[in-house]
């Protein structure tokens, strides 16, 4: 049986002036039209009616020549922008400097850092003991390592304590569904051993032979068994340490600072348990350091003899407590930092005479360093407003310098050295522009609108010096808001082609993020989840109504979670919109979230809510993009995905287009591209991702006249 209409192409023919002749004027090609076969879904005695669920199929021939049939009509539709796909992509390639590397770190007596040679894709990570050394060891080649392959990506590497064997783990699906790999790097062999179906990351005993690794039920791709394998050893031997049996939850596994604990993790949305292992005696059994208790979220950090412990014990926001070692569970918990209504504390670092605290006020992350033995403190000093920044690669416990990684929307990312002591801020590497780049040329700015229950929501703006503000420019609004995850106003060079072609650029800091705190993220999920597209829409009217776009020039995007809220805008308010781009959307939020074997579904009951209580059923299907489909006009959409995608599965937005083409009433643009060599994240490799972007902007411009 014939599952779908393949694109009908079309020869219009207009007449020739007092003849009978006719002329072929263009050609046009049809949407396809993907055949209904009605399923019935019904739960809490309401019954929907999916004529698009057989797309689930990831291996029949049929559903991947649907997808390839959309992918040639959606070429087909963009014909026009390919020469335009190819000047964006060149001229955000010449962006990128190609012989590129990263700052080197200390780690055990080597420097460590990445490369990349030009032309190559994929990152050299190199090693060498100093820094004046020109003798590097090249520890992995990701451009020799991909050869044979599509997809390509280095989940991570972890070297041993004696510098000697180093674990490393790659994905060739894009499935997030990584091999971990062990090499000798004193004679460079690969050892026979491969362990398969891991999460990608793993961490070393002290003994220099036992490794600790997460890996995924086969299904649902939940991380729920940590496994002990001892070098040179089957697989199969491997000891499971701890299984997650609570399918709301997940498992990691990762070493203190210290390197004095192997720390076992379980954590779902609202609660945290850790247990700990002697990264001297993995044999040890592990002990809970802190029993869960639901709503109980804590992270630690050992110094010295004792925890410090990040949690919402009694604090919305957070606070940091401390325990000695030996008294871990909560009631030996001592406040050193108290809760504070205005201030999220977001995580803390260790050093041996200094703590520095990340906090976020107002939206803004601040840094506070604190000295532990005079007690004295201060806040470290950026030259912007409105900036991102965040601690990394700092390694090394007893030392007084800060590694900090800056950047702003108009500033490239900045590798920063601060001492703690003297304050002094060292630039150790700004990431460098290639061409005419000058962000004196650029302006950023923070602006509020008001949601419609009053709140106030930040959002981020940044265009180019000179642009006139009489609501006739184009805008795209970003935003993300789920999961508590915060949008920072970050740089991106891939931008710069929108900004110069007078693009504004606003990224809406809205609710079900924690922009403003733990509250923003709270006021934005489970049965207060609507908050977050009417604070998106009200961002919409706001820059409207402030004359920086209007309705024909505003055009809206996000992934994801943000790909449900465009979905969710795009049913609500068609009209305030150009255009849409939603990339990987998951929009078929009541089918998913009822499926207990689709990934990531258990996990995530506590920010959408468990359907099978017939309360979330009801919430989750008045905004299921999905769903609410309606027979009414909507505005151009491009939505792309990707076939092995672990996080939202290709078969919602391609529901989703299909549903829409049904229903509405209008002729405007509806496209579905699917990546079929990758997944949620889309292409690997340094450049070949520019083509994704590129194709985006391209859609933008295009609806915006402004084609090459």
């Amino acid at each position: 049986m014939k599952l779908l209409s393949y694109p009908i192409l079309i020869l219009l023919f207009v007449s020739c002036n007092n003849t009978n002749q006719s002329t072929p004027m263009e050609e046009t090609l049809l949407p396809p039209v993907c055949k209904k076969i009605p399923k019935k879904l019904t739960i809490h005695g309401d019954t929907r009616t999916d004529n698009y669920y057989w797309l689930n199929q990831r291996e029949n021939k049929e559903v991947i020549d649907y997808l390839n049939v959309e992918n040639s009509y959606t070429d087909f539709a963009l014909k026009s922008t390919k020469k335009t796909q190819d000047s964006l992509y060149k001229e955000m390639r010449n962006r990128i400097k190609e012989d590129e590397s990263s700052v080197p770190y200390f780690v055990n007596g080597f420097f460590y850092n990445t490369k990349y040679n030009k032309g190559s894709e994929h990152p050299i990570y190199i090693r060498k003991k100093s820094l004046e050394s020109k003798d590097e060891q090249i520890l992995l080649d990701g451009n020799k390592m991909a050869n044979d392959f599509d997809y390509f990506d280095i989940g991570g590497l972890e070297i041993s304590t004696n510098n000697k064997l180093m674990a490393y783990s790659i994905d060739t699906l894009s499935r997030r569904m990584y091999d971990i790999k062990f090499k000798n790097l004193e004679n460079g062999n690969i050892y026979p051993e491969t362990i398969n179906n891991t999460t990608g990351s793993m961490e070393w005993a002290n003994d220099n032979k036992s490794i600790f690794y997460t890996q995924q039920d086969p299904t649902t791709l939940r991380s729920n068994k940590i496994y002990k394998h001892i070098i040179g050893t089957d697989p199969k031997e491997d000891v499971l340490v701890y299984e997650e049996k609570d399918e709301t939850f997940d498992c990691y596994v990762y070493k203190t600072k210290s390197l004095k604990y192997l720390v076992i993790g379980s954590s779902s949305t609202l609660t945290d348990e850790i247990q700990l292992i002697p990264a001297d005696k993995p044999e040890s059994p592990p002990v809970i350091f802190q029993k869960r208790k639901r709503g109980l979220e804590y992270r630690i950090y050992h110094f010295d003899n004792k925890f410090f412990i990040q949690t919402n014990l009694n604090a919305k926001n957070f606070c940091l407590m401390e325990c000695d070692e030996k008294a871990t569970s909560s009631e030996n918990w001592k406040t050193v930092i108290e809760h504070r209504e205005e201030i999220l504390l977001e995580y803390i670092d260790v050093f041996k005479s200094h703590l520095v605290i990340c906090e976020r006020n107002k939206g803004v992350l601040n840094f506070r360093v604190i000295n532990t033995s005079s007690n004295q403190e201060h806040y470290i000093e950026f030259p912007e407003e409105s900036y991102v920044a965040y601690t990394t690669a700092n390694y090394q416990f007893n030392s007084t310098k800060l590694r900090l990684w800056y950047n702003s929307l108009t500033t490239p990312g900045t590798t920063l050295e601060y001492d703690m002591d003297s304050r002094e801020k060292t630039i150790l590497k700004e990431k460098e522009v290639l061409g005419s780049f000058n962000k004196e040329n650029y302006i950023s700015s923070k602006i509020w609108a008001t949601a419609t229950d009053g709140t106030k929501i930040p959002i981020s703006l940044v265009y180019k010096k000179g642009l006139k503000l009489d609501g006739n420019n184009p805008l795209l609004q970003y935003a993300y808001g789920s999961y508590g995850y915060s949008m920072d106003p970050n740089f991106s060079s891939n931008r710069l082609s929108l900004l110069d072609r007078g693009f504004i650029f606003a990224i809406a800091h809205i609710r079900g993020g924690q922009e403003m705190g733990r509250i923003w993220y709270e006021d934005g999920k489970l049965l207060k989840k609507k908050n977050t597209f009417t604070d998106f829409i009200d961002c919409s009217k706001f820059l409207i109504a402030q004359g920086y776009t209007n309705s024909q020039q505003l055009y809206a995007s996000g992934g994801s979670a943000g790909g449900l809220l465009m979905g969710a805008v795009y049913n609500m308010r068609p009209d305030l919109y150009n255009g849409l781009i939603a990339a990987v959307p998951f929009v078929d939020v009541v089918t998913t979230m009822l499926d207990d074997e689709i990934p990531l579904t258990t996990s995530e009951y506590d920010e959408w809510g468990n359907p099978n209580d017939s309360t979330y059923y009801n919430y989750m299907l008045s905004y299921s993009p999905y769903d609410n489909v309606e027979e009414k006009e909507y505005t151009n959409l491009l939505v792309t995905t990707g076939l092995h995608d672990s996080q939202v599965q290709y078969w919602e937005p391609a529901k989703w287009v299909a549903k829409l083409r049904e229903k509405k009433t209008d002729s405007n643009l509806v496209l579905l591209k699917t990546n079929m060599s990758a997944g949620h994240g889309g292409s690997s490799g340094r450049f070949e991702y520019l083509k994704e972007i590129a194709l985006d902007y391209a859609f933008l411009l295009m609806l915006e006249g402004q084609l090459d």
